[in-house]
């Protein structure tokens, strides 16, 4: 059932008082009557994550042709299958029926994320109904609702609390936060604040750790944070930034082909032949002038660059993705687990006046080892840190963990002595203490002490570590013990945690800085801690902020905030997704490393979404790549993998979209000079079948190292001034052999079309050796062997076809005399001298 009105707005509703939002809602701390709530549902719809209504499949593929370079291949196959060529037609229909599915695929495979997401949400909740408490399936939970909350218990909505008794919520699948995060029910929150900072309230998804509450339901459905989330995953995705250069491009591709096109076919057909074989010829040429081999070239490129990720420990999900990753010059990641082992650790333990001390250990051990209450990371952390001998210890009592006192306590006995050990929040712990420790004897605690114990803490919480607090009172015997012996304590220590640094993260961090890429943290966690971690691993923190000071920003301040600062703590998810799409705005092309339901926005906003094989599955679903193992050095080899395919894809846009321009403006100015065709629409197809064929080993070639070193962008505009440069560099040898074949050979229609189409084919691919490179001269960077062979083997082949009788007759060849055969490498070997000055000029002005 879908809302047919729009739910009442509670905008901030965390800071609001809960009696007017009981009005506003009309409801009532005693529940909702049934009448009331089928209402409700009724007019809002069911608590359901909405489905995005989806176009028939048919159309949703079908919509994939409407490209422009797709419609340029469309038109390209189609004229091959009119003029004959049933292999060009292939060729290009098969490989952009490819491309459609892949992409259809992806589109399918972000649909089952969100799909993902709403089954995990509760099936069922507890709520005040006709003032009884009942059961009810979550789908029926409506605005105004009172939900009872009790360990286990999956949220079913967003709410208000009523009440709360020591209620601890898990809310890592939504805010990424390490630890359960205690809720109250008069937390006095701002109207600013991050969802992460909500402490009065509870969110759809997250699930109840311990203790038990009510509260007042404010959203439902996909008005909740989590129903944001899915939202999120059912939009169309943004466009990369290869998509939407490579549409662009398409556009351009588009009008000069169109435009040539109309002029060849109007100065043939006006000037000196008939309306139809005019017609054929421009056809012939439309085809010459498109990169029908483009699909291949990329996909070829795109499945070697997979391979061979995957044998370094990087899975590719999306093949498109891997042009971002050579280009990514912005990487945003978490903290935890990526910078750091995700595992804490008990760093050290000090004494009362900050001197390192093993009894302050042994007491923590000794409370974590014989505590019965759940243990949390901090006490794995001790009981794993070292071996303590506990024989001399015997458990009496255990006064358990609360909320309220924030620590737990055990009674041990221990040399004929009863002692009160507490461990916990030092800012609690402190209040109980009138005495301190000092080299195994107890003194009154002065203030100067107090103040020195609380000046160490709060400089180790500003460093980052996570703090408790050691105290130890000697008690009489007793029956049991209770809070009311936890008074006159002495304060024994202090013991810092931390979730370290991985050692492999400085090196990997600093190879990814000289790889031109800029590291940004994103992270649920605060922000000293993140800067205490970056700190440690070198890396330069020019700037850090918060949520709750990036909402009270507006767009211009965020924009320039965006940009300079290093570590952005306490996100939720929706400003991690702002902030990748202010990157994007920017010109930067994002990477975003996650791992939790909480990071598939910006997974799915960025250029390029990477997670890892332990990842929550939405995570995963979302992600273009997946790492097997978090570990950055990953990350390293998949970008210097990723521009060397993004290289290797540039070098075929660059060469065929230059040389199929120079070829235009030779058959252009022929149109003008010569009585009948320069070559034959079945010559030029021919040609063009060669030249591609030549061209499908350069996903095998080498990349030049100074390719690497930075992130390469596409630049239409750099690809438009290649063209118009080196494309009439290439007809000016054209119009230089028509001279030669007129004059010097007084060729006739069939020698001239022969002639032309062997110089043409050959400069075409051997130029491939200039322009694969920017290094002058050209031969110090070496092809692969593939490029090499193919590239040599068709030439070869070239030149053999005229001598053949039957290929020739098949083609209208005829067999050149010997001397153009000697001419032919004169010609060339000035065409590579030039085109190499040209190269050397044109870099000089337009670095790669």
């Amino acid at each position: 059932m879908q809302p047919t009105v729009a739910e009442p707005k509670l905008s901030s509703y965390w800071a609001q008082p809960t009696n007017d939002l009981l009005k506003r809602l009309g409801a009532s701390g005693t529940g909702l009557t049934q009448e009331q709530a089928t209402e409700r549902l009724k007019t809002y719809g069911l608590n359901e994550v909405a489905e995005k209504e989806h176009k028939p499949a048919i159309i949703r593929f079908l919509s994939k042709f409407l490209d422009p370079l797709i419609i340029i291949l469309l038109f390209a196959s189609l004229v091959s299958a009119i003029l004959g060529e049933l292999a060009n037609f292939l060729i290009i229909f098969t490989m952009v029926l490819i491309s459609a599915v892949v992409d259809f695929y992806q589109q399918y495979q972000a649909e089952g994320a969100a799909d993902k997401l709403r089954k995990r949400v509760s099936l069922t909740a507890t709520v005040l109904r006709d003032g009884k408490e009942q059961e009810i399936p979550a789908a029926d939970v409506a605005l105004g609702d009172v939900i009872f909350l009790s360990a286990g218990d999956i949220i079913p909505a967003d709410a208000k609390l009523l009440s709360a008794k020591e209620l601890a919520i898990d809310q890592s699948t939504l805010t990424g936060e390490s630890y359960p995060q205690e809720k109250f029910e008069n937390a006095e929150i701002p109207e600013e604040a991050a969802v992460v900072e909500r402490t009065n309230c509870v969110f759809m998804g997250t699930n109840v750790v311990t203790g038990e509450g009510t509260a007042l339901v404010i959203a439902t459905g996909e008005k909740t944070e989590f129903g944001k989330v899915t939202k999120v995953l059912v939009k169309k995705r943004p466009p990369s930034e290869f998509t939407t250069n490579v549409r662009s491009f398409g556009f351009f591709l588009m009008k000069i082909t169109f435009a040539l096109v109309i002029f060849v076919f109007f100065a043939n057909a006006l000037l000196k032949h008939d309306i139809l074989t005019s017609f054929i010829f421009s056809l012939a040429l439309a085809v010459g002038l498109t990169p029908e081999l483009l699909p291949v070239i990329v996909t070829i490129n795109l499945s070697r660059g997979a391979m061979k990720m995957a044998k370094k420990g990087v899975i590719v999900k999306n093949l498109p993705a891997i042009h971002n990753f050579g280009s990514m010059d912005t990487l945003c990641t978490d903290k935890t687990g990526t910078l750091t082992e995700n595992k804490i650790v008990l760093e050290h333990y000090e004494d009362a006046v900050g001197h390192e001390d093993n009894i302050v250990l042994q007491y923590g051990f000794v409370n974590s080892y014989f505590q019965t209450g759940m243990r949390s990371s901090l006490e794995q952390a001790v009981l794993t840190h070292k071996e303590v001998d506990v024989a001399s210890f015997k458990k009496i009592d255990e006064i358990p963990f609360d909320f309220d006192r924030k620590f737990l306590s055990v009674v041990v006995a221990s040399h004929n002595k009863r002692i009160i050990i507490s461990k916990g929040a030092p800012e609690k712990i402190f209040e109980r203490c009138s005495y301190y420790f000092e080299d195994g004897k107890q003194y009154p605690l002065t203030k100067a002490v107090a103040e020195g114990v609380r000046a160490r803490f709060d400089k180790l919480s500003s460093e980052g570590f996570r703090v408790l607090a050691i105290a130890i009172k000697e008690v009489g015997d007793s029956k049991s013990y209770s809070t009311k012996d936890e008074h006159g304590m002495a304060i024994f220590g202090l013991m810092s945690f931390l979730d370290p640094p991985k050692v492999t993260a400085r090196e990997a961090l600093k190879l990814l800085t000289d790889l031109g890429i800029t590291i940004k943290i994103l992270t649920g966690d605060g922000e000293l801690v993140t800067k205490k971690v970056c700190e440690e691993l070198g890396l330069k923190v020019l700037g850090t902020t918060n949520g709750d000071e990036i909402n009270k920003l507006n767009e211009k301040e965020f924009s320039s905030l965006v940009k300079r600062a290093t570590i952005f703590a306490r996100l939720d998810p929706e400003q991690k997704e702002r902030i990748i799409l202010a990157l994007k705005r920017h010109g930067a092309v994002v990477g975003y490393l996650g791992d939790g339901i909480n990071d598939a926005p910006p997974l799915r906003a960025a250029d390029i979404g990477i997670s890892v094989e332990n990842a929550a599955d939405v995570a995963k679903e979302t992600a273009d790549l997946i790492l097997l193992r978090k570990d950055l050095h990953v990350l390293k080899d998949g970008v210097y993998d990723g521009r060397v395919t993004y290289g290797n894809i540039m070098k075929y846009i660059m060469m065929g979209t230059s040389s199929n321009f120079g070829n235009m403006f030779s058959v252009a100015g022929a149109s003008f000079l010569l009585p009948f065709l320069p070559m034959l629409p079945v010559q030029i197809l021919f040609n063009n079948l060669l030249y591609d064929i030549s061209e499908l080993a350069i996903p095998s070639d080498n990349v030049d190292p100074s390719y690497l070193e930075k992130p390469k962008r596409w630049d239409n505009k750099f690809i438009q001034r290649f063209m118009l440069l080196f494309g009439p560099i290439s007809s000016i040898f054209d119009f230089l052999t028509f001279f030669i074949l007129l004059n010097v050979f007084k060729a006739t229609e069939p020698l001239f079309q022969t002639g032309w189409f062997l110089e043409s084919l050959l400069t075409q691919i051997l130029i491939i050796f200039v322009i694969r490179t920017t290094v002058i001269p050209f031969f110090k960077s070496k092809p692969s062997r593939l490029l090499t062979v193919s590239s040599l083997g068709v030439v070869f082949l070239s030149l053999l076809i005229p001598l053949v009788p039957a290929f020739a007759r098949l083609f209208s060849f005829t067999v050149p005399p010997l001397s153009f055969y000697l001419a032919l490498p004169l010609i060339i070997a000035a065409y590579f001298a030039i085109v190499e000055g040209a190269k050397a000029w044109f870099y000089q002005r337009h670095p790669l």
